[in-house]
């Protein structure tokens, strides 16, 4: 099964929380006039936060049935691509938020794509190594303890945590959550 089959099926079948991710509304302040990039958006929960706090927000997505549940506005513009070969454009963003999501590929392109003074929120799971712990079966999916800040070590870190957490189904997981400005 493809990558986008796969995340059709998923958005479809599993209920996706709707509220914006708690990092994403403890760290951006409303704004005018700026430009926000939601990664792997699914159907929109912190991409219609962005838009009601006034950003102009590229939210990009391989689910087009994801993209499909946005709102359409002129503030939100869906951009359905696998994220794997996506380049985010230089310079381009004053916000990007990236939950829940991980490919290694794109920490260059997001440092690129943000502008001075912009801020990355970042949050996905990490590998856990004590028992009763859920990973992820592809080991690519978890961060490695302190990644975010090797990876990101350019920005000024505002907020970074390491912390136990539930997932959708209830399963103990750790969580990363990372914010820093350029």
């Amino acid at each position: 099964m493809d990558d986008k089959t796969r995340w059709n099926a998923k958005h479809q079948n599993v209920p996706m929380p709707m509220n914006p991710s708690a990092i994403v509304m403890q760290h951006v302040v409303p704004s005018v006039d700026k430009r926000a990039l939601d990664i792997a958006c699914g159907i929109g929960r912190n991409t219609h936060y962005l838009a009601k706090l006034g950003f102009e927000v590229d939210a990009v997505d391989i689910s087009d049935y994801a993209l499909s549940q946005l709102q359409h506005t002129a503030m939100i513009h869906p951009i359905e691509t696998d994220l794997t070969s996506y380049r985010i454009a230089p310079n381009a963003y004053d916000v990007i938020v990236n939950i829940n999501y991980l490919e290694r590929k794109l920490f260059p392109s997001i440092m690129a794509g943000l502008k001075s003074g912009g801020v990355l929120i970042f949050e996905t799971f990490i590998t856990a190594h004590e028992e009763g712990y859920h990973n992820p079966s592809n080991p690519d999916f978890l961060l490695r303890s302190n990644e975010l800040l090797h990876a990101f070590c350019e920005l000024e870190v505002l907020f970074y945590e390491e912390r136990d957490d539930r997932n959708m189904q209830g399963e103990k997981v750790k969580i990363a959550s990372y914010v820093g400005k350029k």
